[in-house]
């Protein structure tokens, strides 16, 4: 299987440091960073310090409820997708994580923070 060409490496990393900036603001406007290390959590808009409406309680309780899971599954995406763009600095981008054969430009184009080969993908994971 062939290596990745330059523009096609060039392609792929500035479309997972797109979409890294646009997971970060769609964290941000469903949760809040909890630490240095990059960790999140849901929250929702608060209402601190004000004496609230328990109808307003109870929103914001449902927003919680949407967003906590929400926020998990965005940072996971997140951090697959800076450990590629890691990989890329380090010059193992596009290998897979199980046999270290190179993945196919074809599924890196589809997901470009692909972890593996179509061969051992896991049932989670969408094959393309």
């Amino acid at each position: 299987m062939a290596k990745l060409q330059q523009h096609e490496m060039e392609e792929l990393r500035e479309r997972l440091e797109t979409e890294k900036v646009d997971l970060e603001d769609e964290l941000s406007s469903h949760g809040r960073i909890l630490n240095d290390a990059g960790d999140w959590e849901g929250s929702s808009a608060g209402f601190e310090g004000q004496e609230s409406d328990p109808n307003d309680v109870a929103d914001q309780i449902e927003e919680l409820v949407t967003n906590v899971p929400l926020v998990a599954e965005l940072e996971e995406r997140h951090i697959d997708v800076a450990e590629a763009i890691e990989k890329i600095d380090e010059g193992v981008y596009g290998l897979c994580e199980e046999c270290s054969e190179p993945i196919p430009y074809a599924r890196l184009k589809a997901n470009p923070a692909a972890r593996t080969c179509i061969e051992h993908a896991d049932d989670e994971e969408e094959v393309v």
